[in-house]
Order: C-alpha cells, then sequence, then structure tokens
C-alpha cells in the first residue's frame, strides 16, 4: 500500500497534526509572488477596461477579483492533498479532459474571438476546457513516464509511445477548434516532461522534428485558418499589412515601447485607454504593463514569474519520487512557456496565438488552471524532500 493511501487511513487526529506540519512546510516563494501579481493585474484589468464600460467600469474588475478568489480556493485544495493519490486518478482527470474538448466540438460549444473553444454556462461564465486539458496531460504523462519498468532507468519505449499516444489526443482536439498556442503548449510539455524522465535524447530530437513537420503540414492542409496563417505571415514581416493581420502586433509594440523606462503612471495610458490594442485586458495585458509601468514594471512581473518558476524548478529537484519530479516539471514547462509566449507576442518577437499571461491576464478558466497547477508544485514540495 502507498504512503498516500495509508495516510488517508490515518485516526483524524493525526491526519490533522500532518496537515498542520504541512502547513508549516509551505514554500512562500509560491506564494508570496502569486498574490503579488494578484494585485498588479487587478490594477492592470482595471486600467484596460474602465474606459470601454460606462455603465459599470469596474465590472471587469469585479469578475476579476472573484477569479481570483476561487482560483486560490483551488490552490488550497489541491495544495493540501496528497499529490501522490493523482496516480490512481490520473486517467479520470485525462478521461474529463477529453470529454470536455469533445464537448466544445458539439452544439454546446461556442466562437469566441475566432476559436470554436468555449461552453457557456449561463450567467455570463464560460469554460474553456482546454484550459483543464493542460493539468490532465501533466498528471497522465507523469504517471506513465514516471514509472519505469525493472531494469530500466527511464520509461521504456512501450511506454512513451502510450504517452504520445495519449498526448495527441487532447493536442488533435485542440487543433480542431482551432487554437494552436494551447496546442504549442502541449506539445513544449510533452517534450519537456519526455527530456526530463530520462528517456533517450533521440525521441526528443524527433519530436521537435515531428513537430515542425506537423505545423508545416496542418498549414498546407488547410487545418489553421486564414487568420491564423496570417498572424504568422505578420510576425515574420510586420509591415507588410499593419492595417490587418499586423495590426495588432504593431499596436502592441507601440504601446510597450511608449512607456520608456519608468511608465507613463497607472490609469494614463493613452494606448491602453484609448483601446489601441485589441484584447488587452486578456492576451496583451503585458501591454497594458509595459505603457503605464514602464520597462521596470514589466521586469518586475517577469521577475515574480521567474521567482515561481524558479521554486517550481527546485521543487522537481528535490521530489520524494519520479511521479512528483515530472508533475513539477510539466507546470513548470507549461508556465514558462506561455510567459515566454505571451510577452513575446507583445514585444515583436513571438507570433501571436492568443495564449494568456499567467497570474495576470484576466479569465477564469486561464486563471483557474494556472492556481491548479501551483497547488500541484506546491503539494509537491510540502511531502517532497527540502527544496
Amino acid at each position: 500500500m502507498s504512503a498516500g493511501y495509508g495516510a488517508a487511513r490515518q485516526p483524524w487526529p493525526q491526519r490533522l497534526t500532518e496537515h498542520r506540519s504541512l502547513l508549516r512546510r509551505l514554500d512562500w516563494g509560491l506564494i508570496v509572488p502569486v498574490i503579488a501579481l494578484g494585485v498588479i493585474s487587478s490594477l492592470l484589468v482595471y486600467s484596460a477596461t474602465r474606459a470601454g464600460l460606462r455603465a459599470d467600469p469596474e465590472a471587469f474588475l469585479k469578475k476579476h477579483v472573484l477569479n481570483l478568489a476561487i482560483g486560490a480556493v483551488l490552490y488550497a485544495a489541491v495544495a493540501v492533498c496528497d499529490y501522490r493519490l493523482l496516480r490512481a486518478y490520473a486517467p479520470i482527470l485525462y478521461g474529463l479532459s477529453i470529454v470536455g474538448l469533445i464537448a466544445v466540438l458539439t452544439p454546446l460549444g461556442d466562437t469566441v474571438n475566432g476559436s470554436h473553444s468555449w461552453i457557456v454556462i449561463g450567467g455570463g461564465f464560460q469554460v474553456q476546457p482546454s484550459e483543464f486539458a493542460k493539468v490532465g496531460l501533466v498528471v497522465l504523462l507523469a504517471m506513465i513516464l514516471g514509472e519505469p519498468r525493472d531494469g530500466e532507468v527511464g520509461p521504456g519505449r512501450k511506454d512513451i509511445l502510450i504517452a504520445l499516444g495519449l498526448a495527441g489526443a487532447p493536442a488533435a482536439l485542440i487543433m480542431l477548434q482551432p487554437d494552436l498556442g494551447t496546442t504549442m503548449v502541449l506539445c513544449v510539455v510533452v517534450i519537456g516532461m519526455l527530456a526530463l524522465s530520462g528517456a533517450s535524447k533521440i525521441w526528443t530530437v524527433g519530436l521537435v522534428g515531428a513537430g515542425v513537420a506537423l505545423a508545416v503540414g496542418a498549414i498546407m492542409a488547410g487545418v489553421l485558418k486564414a487568420y491564423q496563417i496570417a498572424r504568422f505571415t505578420a510576425f515574420v514581416d510586420p509591415t507588410a499589412d499593419p492595417r490587418g493581420a499586423g495590426y495588432n502586433a504593431a499596436q502592441a509594440k507601440i504601446a510597450v515601447g511608449s512607456g520608456g523606462l519608468f511608465g507613463k503612471g497607472l490609469f494614463h495610458g493613452e494606448q491602453t485607454t484609448g483601446q489601441f490594442v485589441p484584447e488587452q485586458q486578456t492576451d496583451f495585458i503585458f501591454t497594458v504593463a509595459g505603457e503605464e509601468l514602464g520597462y521596470l514594471g514589466g521586469l518586475v512581473i517577469v521577475a515574480l514569474i521567474g521567482v515561481i518558476l524558479f521554486r517550481g524548478l527546485r521543487i522537481a529537484a528535490h521530489a520524494s519520487d519520479p511521479f512528483g519530479t515530472l508533475v513539477a516539471a510539466g507546470v513548470v514547462c507549461w508556465l514558462g512557456f506561455q510567459t515566454f509566449e505571451n510577452i513575446g507576442m507583445c514585444i515583436g518577437i513571438m507570433p501571436i496565438t492568443g495564449l494568456p499571461l499567467p497570474f495576470v491576464s484576466y479569465g477564469g478558466s486561464a486563471t483557474f488552471a494556472a492556481m491548479i497547477a501551483l497547488g500541484l508544485l506546491q503539494g509537491v514540495h510540502v511531502r517532497g524532500r527540502s527544496a
């Protein structure tokens, strides 16, 4: 019987004592930065949306704060639970994520900004199953790749092929939406977890090559929509269509660049107030920070997320078992790449894909998924060796 199941059957006074011990071992390197990011993000969301909502300028802010509160509850619930029990529930979590992705492609799904990625649940709330698919995939891959067979240091060929096959299902369903950004995140997670699982480097190199080939094939086969291909074209040559496909990228760079070193001051950004940058409370929230808080403000955001990623790497290195190591590594790959892609598209070094900035962008599903991921990191930390 595993340690996790044994702990679940302990008398409640003993479990209470254990929970108190776990609370004392919390990693504040994960808690303090996310609290700071929550405060900063609330100010940025309010600045980005107040001018466009005359009826209730605080509508987005109120919803954002509610999302953060729900996310905090999810974070605490996941952190308190024994992550080792997830081995047994990993297939269920994965299965539920697949069901959600399939449901999006039925009449239950709704299209927002060109992607059929949402399910409307009423009351002004929407759910994006692809965000939770990231959690399901990380846990499932950790279960498969983190349990080497007898005599093997890393996962065997059979385990790797099973992992790749199961990872391909959500990636294919997400591409049908189509959501290229989230598909890219899943690919990075798979490659990162495979590389850190002890698998041969040949697999990693082969996957990178296969990913490039599939991307080219998807473009040639017409899987991607015209506006997505235009975004990549605009990334290569932003001046080719400044009023069309290149508009978002051009306005984003203007907003970030105009802030200079110290910024124009919170709520005083001309690009932000004029709503020149589309979706500036979600995908382009970093442009608000760049314009109003300047280079130093943007650097603070990067540094805070960097602390979380650094602590995640430390937690992965000091986890008590391979499963915990791969869970933490998968979360770091996910949040790290998504941060790089989001900020990169705002400053013109990455194509526009519609990925939110973790812990900063407005959005319920993205916030909940990121907080669950943070809870997984905390759970691995408190039950691992000293990190």
